[in-house]
């Protein structure tokens, strides 16, 4: 497509669009000749992808290029935007992951290699192969940094908290997620297109985050103030 059918299908500005091309958060188009861009599904994702993480997440541009590159100094960004992010790499990079090599997540703990080995062992992420180390994915190097944060606040081996408490996790969140894509496809397939279920998507991910974290915090809060018996 070109860049008219580009601002036709994605509600975005071409200098805008060419703004996140100068960032490198977009991938480049195919170009048949000097003056002619082709462009595909891949950069209508990306470009919605950066759209809803500058207005629902409030990164900058630099922010988001930050986290997706894995480089220290990057944002907290709330959960639901990592399924952005994740699709602006796989639009990048053109696979499902994006390779952050652990040996730059290091930097934030002398154990992050070792509950990354642990977190792996219980499912919870996957390590991949790369010609310069091992790597993972955004998403999984989210997970690993989370665990790191927790053992700075008291959360380690010297208080009875190791990674593999986490597998308690696994399967609860499973089957929650399974219900919801099983749900969501019995009500939605065949029914309405691909751009009007990723639309709802885009809104429901994000709000029942919110929602499955706010009945986990008022449980929690029941059982520890629980009267013993």
């Amino acid at each position: 497509m070109k860049m008219r059918d580009l601002e036709a299908r994605t509600g975005v500005h071409r200098e805008t669009i060419r703004v996140f091309l100068r960032h490198g958060l977009i991938p480049e188009p195919f170009r048949p000749k000097a003056n002619v861009a082709d462009y595909d599904e891949s950069h209508v994702r990306a470009i919605i992808a950066v759209r809803d993480l500058q207005q629902n997440s409030a990164l900058t541009m630099r922010q988001i290029g930050d986290t997706l590159h894995g480089r220290r100094g990057a944002p907290r960004v709330d959960a639901a935007a990592f399924q952005h992010l994740e699709a602006l790499v796989s639009a990048r990079v053109g696979i499902d992951v994006q390779p952050i090599l652990l040996a730059t997540l290091s930097d934030s703990g002398p154990h992050t290699i070792a509950d990354a080995a642990k977190l792996e062992e219980i499912g919870l992420i996957e390590i991949l192969a790369s010609t310069q180390g091992p790597c993972i994915s955004i998403t999984d190097a989210r997970l690993v940094s989370i665990w790191g944060e927790m053992r700075k606040a008291g959360f380690d081996e010297e208080h009875g908290f190791t990674p593999e408490m986490l597998s308690y996790y696994f399967e609860p969140a499973d089957n929650v997620a399974k219900n919801e894509a099983r749900l969501f496809l019995e009500r939605t397939e065949g029914r309405i297109g691909e751009e009007e279920a990723a639309a709802m998507l885009q809104i429901a991910l994000r709000q029942m985050q919110d929602f499955w974290g706010l009945i986990r915090l008022k449980r929690f809060l029941f059982h520890i103030h629980k009267e013993p018996g």
